[in-house]
């Protein structure tokens, strides 16, 4: 009875919350139509209120601004825009630090996230999963003995908060796993491995002996 019980739980509650988080991220975005003025809004025209409106208006937002903003015209007015933001005290580092981040996330030329790495946290004898985010500012590289790169660790189950570290180059592991793969297996905490390799399990990466003990 009992692992009848648990098989049910695999199942439903992954699907429930899957199911909460769309359903809340859908109302979210609901509630910016209520910033339409009174009769203007789509409840307005059609008379019943239809779940994902919100969405459609975000996403075709979202695709007029990018069709706008991809000749040249629209880039003067970007950066037009940006300067007027830059002149504004407090907004001027609430929206620079957010759009270097943006940038170097999003941006396809960016290098955050796209390897997964292995590092010694929190101590010499632990191991964790990390991801390479690039290398350190020259401020901080010129104090520094050899080459080093700059990773963020994230904590389990949520990786949206984590730390960011400066490590040698040497002391680090590049994984053979996707940054997909790493996220789930940190969030899963460790629970949902990396899938095996075609041709039976992928040859074992070896520690280098010159890493600091």
């Amino acid at each position: 009875m009992k692992r009848y019980f648990v098989t049910g739980l695999l199942i439903w509650v992954p699907l429930g919350i899957t199911l909460w988080v769309i359903s809340t991220l859908v109302g979210a975005l609901d509630s910016l139509l209520l910033l339409l003025p009174d009769g203007n809004r789509p409840r307005d025209w059609i008379g019943v209120h239809i779940p994902g409106l919100g969405v459609v208006l975000v996403m075709a937002i979202l695709l007029l601004t990018g069709l706008l903003t991809a000749n040249i015209l629209g880039q003067r007015m970007v950066k037009f825009w940006e300067e007027v933001l830059n002149r504004i005290p407090v907004v001027k580092s609430i929206y620079g630090s957010v759009k270097q981040v943006s940038d170097t996330v999003l941006s396809d030329s960016g290098n955050a996230f796209r390897k997964a790495l292995l590092v010694r946290f929190p101590h010499g004898d632990a191991w964790t999963v990390a991801f390479l985010t690039g290398t350190p500012a020259p401020e901080l590289a010129c104090q520094l003995d050899g080459e080093h790169v700059s990773v963020y660790v994230p904590t389990t189950p949520n990786p949206t908060s984590g730390y960011f570290m400066v490590v040698k180059k040497s002391a680090t592991i590049e994984l053979d796993m996707s940054v997909d793969e790493a996220l789930k297996y940190v969030i899963s905490m460790g629970v949902v491995a990396p899938g095996s390799k075609a041709n039976g399990d992928a040859p074992c990466k070896q520690l280098s002996p010159n890493l600091p003990g």
